[in-house]
């Protein structure tokens, strides 16, 4: 990779986490509820499109999938069945927002002892890239790296988001299914 290259990258990273950052800003101050659904859709695909710049396009898809997609069809329809406006809330959110910061100070604390982006010197460059690059072709006979480390060695984390995407689009049809019949039925609002 060259030198320009990788500073593209970290600037469409930078671009990127701010505007997942104004995006989150702006969804915690919204009122109307709407808003705050369309919001998280844009949240969800600047995440995936943040994920296919970290190389994690399997990651990207499903947040894509569900977060983008699945997340805001099933956030409407519960939507559908409430007011356009969120109440004002009669506490001050002070122990919510501790806790919030805590958990972020905790997460941040986490990753410190994490190697650099690309360090050719981390445990999984060391260990475990290797094993994958050499034996992917004689253990699983795969020409191709990524599919035998995708269809094989992942494989049940690849049926996890599988199935993770099956069962909310079943969720959302047996959702939006049984409001058109409440609906049909007169018992809707």
């Amino acid at each position: 990779m060259t030198e320009e290259s990788i500073l593209g990258t970290v600037v469409i990273d930078i671009i990127l986490f701010g505007l997942l950052a104004i995006t989150a800003v702006e969804i915690a101050r919204l009122r109307n509820l709407f808003g705050v659904v369309a919001l998280s859709g844009v949240f969800s695909l600047l995440s995936a499109g943040l994920f296919v710049t970290l190389d994690a396009v399997d990651v990207a898809f499903t947040e894509a999938a569900v977060g983008a997609g699945v997340s805001t069809v099933l956030m409407l329809g519960g939507l559908s069945l409430t007011t356009q406006r969120e109440r004002i809330p009669g506490h001050t959110p002070l122990l919510p927002f501790f806790v919030v910061v805590v958990t972020g100070a905790v997460l941040v604390y986490g990753t410190l002892d994490v190697p650099a982006f690309g360090d050719p010197k981390a445990p999984v460059h060391t260990h475990v890239a290797p094993e994958y690059i050499e034996g992917s072709a004689d253990i699983i006979d795969v020409p191709n790296v990524v599919t035998s480390v995708l269809a094989s060695y992942r494989g049940f984390d690849t049926l996890g988001e599988t199935v993770v995407i099956f069962t909310a689009g079943v969720a959302v049809i047996a959702l939006l299914g049984s409001g058109l019949r409440r609906r049909r039925n007169g018992q809707g609002k």
